[in-house]
């Protein structure tokens, strides 16, 4: 295991081993990280730092403001057509186990706006990764609907995925979107955003 640097004077780098020593001599057992401590983190990085004009940690330096994170309690489309939005909401979807909703979503999104000579290999990739019975990020459908979706990606086309797709997305509008909205996730980054801005 590489060794790690912590911002501090006082510690030394990690010998790669469980334990790690403290400047004081002082040796503490390393934790490992929680799951709910990498989604508070990840979400503090999405807030802006308006006094200092810190931006996101995306590539694309996109702000987040408290009038967006608002939009997307307005329905489940305004949260994914937020590309800030996307991301939230998948690390939520992780922490109940179910991100292969999202990720099916986003690849069937890319998928219809492929160009029809690579439509066949997307489309195998797709299902192996997400529709057939044994898939490793297998979602949530029917058995009618799994076998229909089969059927369409052995042909495909670019509406191949569709049906399967709003099954999906309905799943996640009845299911995981309203918990999203109620989830301590969300509503401390909106509380943060709305405190940011009435500094």
């Amino acid at each position: 295991m590489p060794g790690f640097f912590f911002p501090h004077n006082n510690m030394t780098e990690l010998n790669g081993k469980d334990d790690c020593k403290l400047g004081e001599g002082k040796i503490h057992k390393k934790k490992q990280k929680a799951f709910g401590a990498d989604l508070k983190n990840y979400l503090k990085s999405m807030v802006p730092h308006i006094e200092s004009g810190i931006k996101t940690s995306s590539s694309r330096d996109v702000m987040l403001s408290a009038e967006e994170v608002i939009q997307w309690s307005q329905s489940l489309e305004k949260l994914l057509a937020s590309q800030s939005g996307q991301r939230v909401f998948r690390e939520f979807l992780k922490s109940e186990f179910s991100e292969e909703n999202i990720e099916f979503w986003l690849a069937c999104e890319d998928y219809k706006k492929t160009k029809s000579d690579h439509l066949h290999g997307k489309a195998e990739r797709i299902y192996e990764e997400f529709v057939q019975s044994d898939a490793i990020k297998q979602i949530n459908i029917d058995y009618q609907m799994r076998e229909a979706t089969a059927k369409k990606a052995q042909d495909p086309t670019h509406t191949s995925f569709d049906e399967a797709q709003k099954m999906v997305y309905n799943l996640m509008e009845r299911d995981s979107y309203p918990r999203f909205l109620k989830s301590k996730a969300y509503l401390n980054l909106l509380n943060q955003l709305q405190t940011s801005t009435s500094r």
